[in-house]
Order: structure tokens, then C-alpha cells, then sequence
């Protein structure tokens, strides 16, 4: 195309208006006459004068067939030879489309394939219409059109009808003009009906973005098309015998380093990972996905692009690619399939190199109600009773990972009262509560929690959400805070909720501080729930009987439960989990254990004795629901022998006649303090 050509830029802007890849804008915009020209001839069926390509101006092109007449079995069409539109001042045969202005007037692609729609007898639609947020449901229709199909044709399920007969499946296309695929897909499932909508081709990618993922491209056949690369790479190097220099920033800006990474990131993401693990070795590099707790092994990349794929990751999440001897932590924030996620990452210099770790944190799976939480209703409401009041420290402890941060939103989200003020310190903010003020702390600044803390009790508060008591510092300000008449609620990294008591002594504070803020401290951990696909009866050992403590007979009317292992739980027979608790009210007979400085152990079974229901027990109940199984509980408690069982009724005689004696020196002190005269401020009879 010469430079005086007056179409120099049309390609330009017919790229803009039509999207190459097939997208159509949009957005309404003039057409200038040349553009208008080149529309104007596709749908007449007449030769590009551009010689461009767009398929929503192909579809419009096919509306006439080879000589301008309807294509076969197009319904709705008004004659053989179409209905004229005007373009400018001449007629044209074809479909009514907008008119296109040749100077001044607007017209836009979107309106053209509408019209287009309309004519073919189907409906345009915006997929925002349709119910796209029930994952179960999607998952279902997803399930009917394989994910190549969806992508080759553009295709996406939106909607099934299972209330007629045959149930109807709902299916967006985005050519109104593609008068077989109705027919293809009724061949495909000859079990469903089949109805067409027509939508934007842009939404329609999105939604298979969103719900198909990365498609049929798997993290093995990219992991070994780049052991091929590399293989001719390191070929070509010793035939031409010298060495190649790539800086990092190079290599971790590399196409397939970048592919690599997203597909590692989506795959994590998918399957509702926890935590991303990448440990280098000396020969190879390991890859690992935490899920529902375990970590999975997937395929390992070749070990020469450990350095690219590491940068890669620094590079996303802020840290400094050049410094590799010192430990770095890092954020990213990604946007994917429709979920909002933020990635913590830790960065740790090894022997063979920098080892990555990166916390997944989904914000749509961060906010549950408490009663999704798998407290026992009876727990449930005392813990929550308590948190009601209006002073005091509430505790919940337990391993890093095991759902603490989630249980205190929880519990901050039932408590709610717009009539109170609201503040929490994080590290960072993991979900953001309406109505509720958030800190986000920074410790490179000097906003410790500590820091935080202080001047959050300047703002007036009523409730105060520490995300973490870390040092005695912030353990102090938070007792300080609970004497003065807040409610304070922080987590913990204690075994159990009675060892909380003495990690805290431990800490520096004092145990009379400690006895009268302290009011419930709740131990939990997550254990793996049963896949519901693949979900069946099951039969326990003896051995596992013994473990808790009965017999065949105790449990004659007990049906348990065992997952088989399916394509949904990737053949593991566990999806999803659920917390296990204990929750120990802070009573008076704890308080006194608290002021001597009891041991855990007496603490723990003063709390079995006034009713506290433990973390194993909590799962035995949950194994007998067909919740969890055996294996499960066993991973995460310790088992109660008869010694233990022996040990802590024997810890219960000693606490007792500890504080019964207590009480009576008190009471013996009391009798022997000469208070002086008192004053009779009883109110006078009529007598007197």
C-alpha cells in the first residue's frame, strides 16, 4: 500500500472496529467513508477493497451465499434476494443492517451483528444475564462441551433447563449466522435440547477463561516442550561452540518462562491450593502444591530454567532479582477466572539455590458464616456468647494454615453491631469488612503490631481485631487494652488452647493480668472432608476402633464413611475442610490454676472436667456424621490412652483440693484483718 494511498491507515482502523482475533468493540464509533466502503462490500458479498479479514464482517459477507441470495434454511429471511439496506446513497442487497453513515452518520459492529441476530431468528444476550456464579452448576455445564470444542468454536453453556423434557441446554455463540451449530451440538448431546443465544465474542472468551481455564495445554506437555527447546538449545550451543550470556531480567521475561509460570499459577488456583512450594536441588527442581492440606508433586521443569522461573516470580511479586544471599517477602495481586487472590511470597536463599513459597490466599473462600465453621451447636453458642462481652481477650490458636484468621472473621462478622466501633490490625488484610476499619501493618516502617495497637486505642474502639499476638509487646498493649474496657480478639501459635496460658506467661505476662482479662481461648485444626462424588460406606479396622476407645458393639447403629477417590478429588477421596475444635471458657477454677501456675496438662483436664469437648473428640463425632474418616483425625490429634484418661482424672483431684485449700488460707487471711469500725449504711426503719 503506497503512502499518498487514501486507505493507508484503514487497516488500522478497521482493526480498532473490528477486532482482528474476532472480538467485536463494542463501543460506538464513526465509520469513515473508506470503512464504511469496506463494510458496505462484505455484506453485499463483493471483494475486499481493503483486503481485510474480520469474522463478524466474513459472517455478514456469507449472509448472501455466492450469488446474494439467503443461505439454505435460514429462517426469518424476507426473500430471496434479501432485504436492501442503504449505505450512503446506494442500496445494496442483503439483511437490514445500521445504516452506515459515509461522513457524519455513526454505525458500529455490535449493532450490525445484533440486527444480524435478529434476522437469524435467535436472541442476543449478555452472558451478565445468566447465573455464572453457582460453581456447581457451571462445573455441570462445562462438563457437556469439552474445553477444545469451547475454544475452537467459541462457544460457552450458559443455562440448562431440567424441568423439561428433554432438559434444554442453553448455548452463546457469537456468529448469528452459523446455522449448524445448533445441529452439531444436538449430535453431540442427544440427550439435551438445544437453544441458541448469541453474545459478544469477548464475553464469551472471558467466561471460557473463567471457567474452562487453561484449556486442554497442561502443565506436563509445556514442561515437555521446553525440555525439547532446551534439548536443541544446548545442540545448537556446542555446534557452534560458544556460550550464550542472558542476563536475569532476560530470562525471566522469556515467553516460555512467563507461560510456564502462569500455568503453574492457574493450575494452583484451580484445584485450591494453599500454598505454592518451589525447592531447588542439586539435579532438578521441585514443584508442590499444598491441597486440603498435603502437599502434591507435579512434574518438574528442566533445571536450567530454574533461574528464569525464579526471577519470574521475584519479578511479579516486587523483590530484588539481583539479591539472592538474603531472605525477601514479597506480594502479587492477580485477577483470575473472575476470583480476586493475593499471593504472599517467601523467598529463602538454599545450598542450590533460592527456595519460593507462596502463600494462595482466595478472597472468595476467605468469608464463611460461623456456621460453616464445624463447631458442635452447643460450642458454637457458648464461644459466641462470650464474645459478646463487652471487655476481655478472645484467643483462637493453632499451626500456621490451620484457619484461624478465618474463624476470627467469622466471628467479627456475627458480632457486628454498627453502634460500636469496629478496628483491625493485619499482616497483612486479608478481606476487607464492611463497616469495620482495617489496618494494614508495615513493618519496614515501624507499623508493628505493637504500634498499630497503640494508637488504634486512640481511635476510640469497642472491638479490636489483633491479627497476631507475635511478641510481649503486643501481648501487653492487648491486656492493657482488655482492662480498660475493650474486646480484644488475636490469634495464636500454641498446640492446644490450654498451653496458651503458659506460652503467654512465658511471653512476660503477669499470670493476675492474665486471670482477669483473659475469657475463652479456642484450639483448632482442619482435617480433610470426604469427596461427596465419589463417597462411600466403609467398614473400620479393630485397630482404628482401639485408637478411639470402642467397640463393634458401641458403634453397631454407626454408619461410616470412606471416599473411593474420582476425577473431583483428584483420586485422594477428600475434598474440601473443615475445622476441629476445642473451646476453653476461662471458669474460676481455671482462673485460680492460672494465679499458681499450673502446668497445661492440669489446666487441660480441669477443662475436660467442667464439660470442655476435645479437638479429637470434635472428629470422632464428625467420623460418625460421615464428614471425615479415622485417617484424618489421627493426622491432626494425639491419641487418649487409658494412662493419659487415668493421668488428667488424677490432675482434676489435685487442682481441686488445690484451690479448695487456696480458698481457705484466703478466707483464714480474711478473718484475721482488723478493718476498723464499720459504718452501718443500712437505711433507717420508721422506728428510728
Amino acid at each position: 500500500m503506497s503512502q499518498g494511498d487514501p486507505y493507508k491507515n484503514a487497516e488500522k482502523e478497521l482493526d480498532q472496529l473490528l477486532r482482528m482475533d474476532g472480538g467485536v468493540d463494542t463501543r460506538r464509533r464513526s465509520v469513515p467513508k473508506n470503512l464504511a466502503e469496506e463494510l458496505a462490500a462484505r455484506v453485499a458479498g463483493k471483494p475486499s477493497p481493503l483486503n481485510l479479514r474480520s469474522p463478524a464482517n466474513e459472517a455478514a459477507a456469507r449472509l448472501n451465499g455466492p450469488k446474494g441470495g439467503r443461505p439454505n434454511g435460514m429462517p426469518g429471511m424476507p426473500g430471496e434476494a434479501g432485504t436492501n439496506i442503504e449505505v450512503g446513497n446506494e442500496f445494496l442487497g442483503g439483511f437490514a443492517v445500521p445504516e452506515l453513515s459515509l461522513a457524519d452518520e455513526a454505525a458500529s459492529a455490535e449493532s450490525m451483528i445484533r440486527a444480524l441476530t435478529q434476522k437469524s431468528g435467535y436472541s442476543y444476550r449478555s452472558l451478565t444475564e445468566f447465573d455464572l456464579a453457582d460453581e456447581e452448576k457451571m462445573k455441570r455445564l462445562c462438563s457437556f462441551i469439552p474445553a477444545q470444542t469451547a475454544r475452537e468454536k467459541r462457544i460457552f453453556p450458559v443455562d440448562e433447563d431440567r424441568e423439561r423434557h428433554p432438559p434444554v441446554l442453553v448455548v452463546a455463540i457469537y456468529d448469528p449466522l452459523n446455522v449448524t451449530m445448533a445441529d452439531d451440538l444436538r449430535l453431540m448431546l442427544p440427550e439435551h435440547e438445544i437453544e441458541i443465544v448469541v453474545a459478544a465474542e469477548d464475553e464469551i472468551v472471558d467466561a471460557i477463561d473463567r471457567f474452562y481455564g487453561a484449556g486442554d495445554e497442561s502443565i506436563e506437555n509445556v514442561i515437555e516442550t521446553l525440555g525439547e527447546e532446551d534439548a536443541g538449545r544446548e545442540e545448537g550451543k556446542l555446534l557452534k561452540g560458544s556460550e550464550v550470556e542472558i542476563s536475569v531480567e532476560q530470562l525471566a521475561n522469556e515467553p516460555p518462562v512467563i507461560k510456564l509460570v502462569n500455568l503453574l499459577l492457574i493450575q494452583a488456583i484451580q484445584d485450591n491450593a494453599s500454598d505454592l512450594h518451589v525447592e531447588p536441588f542439586g539435579t532438578s527442581i521441585r514443584i508442590r502444591y499444598r491441597v486440603d492440606g498435603v502437599l502434591r508433586e507435579i512434574p518438574s521443569p528442566p533445571k536450567k530454567l530454574q533461574l528464569g522461573l525464579l526471577s519470574r516470580l521475584k519479578v511479579m511479586a516486587g523483590l530484588n532479582i539481583s539479591d539472592s544471599r538474603m531472605p525477601q517477602d514479597g506480594r502479587i495481586r492477580l485477577s483470575m477466572m473472575g476470583r480476586e487472590i493475593d499471593l504472599r511470597v517467601a523467598c529463602t536463599p538454599t545450598v542450590h539455590g533460592e527456595s519460593i513459597v507462596m502463600r494462595i490466599l482466595d478472597k472468595s473462600n476467605m468469608m464463611i458464616g460461623v456456621s460453616q465453621l464445624g463447631m458442635q451447636n452447643e460450642v458454637l453458642n457458648t464461644f459466641l456468647k462470650i464474645c459478646r462481652r463487652p471487655n476481655g481477650i478472645v484467643l483462637v490458636t493453632g499451626p500456621t494454615g490451620c484457619g484461624k484468621t478465618t474463624t476470627l472473621y467469622s466471628v467479627l462478622t456475627e458480632i457486628f453491631d454498627p453502634g460500636a466501633k469496629f478496628i483491625t490490625t493485619e499482616d497483612p488484610v486479608e478481606y476487607e469488612l464492611p463497616g469495620i476499619v482495617q489496618v494494614n501493618v508495615n513493618p519496614k516502617v515501624g507499623l508493628t503490631f505493637a504500634a498499630c495497637l497503640r494508637s488504634i486505642l486512640r481511635q476510640d474502639p469497642d472491638v479490636i481485631l489483633v491479627g497476631e499476638v507475635r511478641d510481649v509487646e503486643t501481648a501487653q498493649i492487648a491486656v492493657q487494652a482488655a482492662l480498660t474496657g475493650h474486646l480484644v480478639l488475636s490469634t495464636l501459635h500454641t498446640n492446644s488452647a490450654a498451653s496458651t496460658v503458659t506460652r503467654l506467661i512465658d511471653m512476660g505476662i503477669e499470670p493476675f493480668l492474665l486471670s482477669s482479662t483473659l475469657q475463652v481461648v479456642a484450639g483448632q485444626r482442619l482435617v480433610r472432608t470426604i469427596c461427596q462424588r465419589c463417597k462411600a460406606p466403609y467398614i473400620p479396622s479393630d485397630e482404628e476402633l482401639e485408637d478411639f476407645g470402642v467397640t463393634r458393639e458401641d458403634i453397631s447403629e454407626v454408619t461410616f464413611s470412606h471416599g473411593r477417590g474420582c476425577d473431583e478429588c483428584n483420586m485422594t477421596g477428600y475434598r474440601g475442610r473443615i475445622g476441629i475444635y476445642e473451646v476453653m471458657p476461662v471458669s474460676e477454677n481455671i482462673r485460680e490454676l492460672i494465679l499458681s501456675q499450673s502446668t497445661s496438662d492440669d489446666m487441660h483436664a480441669m477443662a475436660v472436667h467442667e464439660g470442655m469437648m476435645t479437638m479429637r473428640q470434635d472428629g470422632w463425632l464428625k467420623v460418625c456424621y460421615g464428614v471425615t474418616t479415622f485417617d484424618e483425625i489421627n493426622r491432626q490429634t494425639h491419641p487418649e490412652t487409658e494412662e493419659s484418661i487415668m493421668h488428667e482424672r488424677d490432675s482434676v483431684r489435685r487442682s481441686l483440693a488445690q484451690i479448695a485449700q487456696t480458698s481457705k488460707d484466703r478466707a483464714a487471711e480474711d478473718d484475721g484483718i482488723d478493718n476498723g469500725p464499720q459504718l452501718n449504711l443500712s437505711p433507717p426503719t420508721l422506728d428510728e
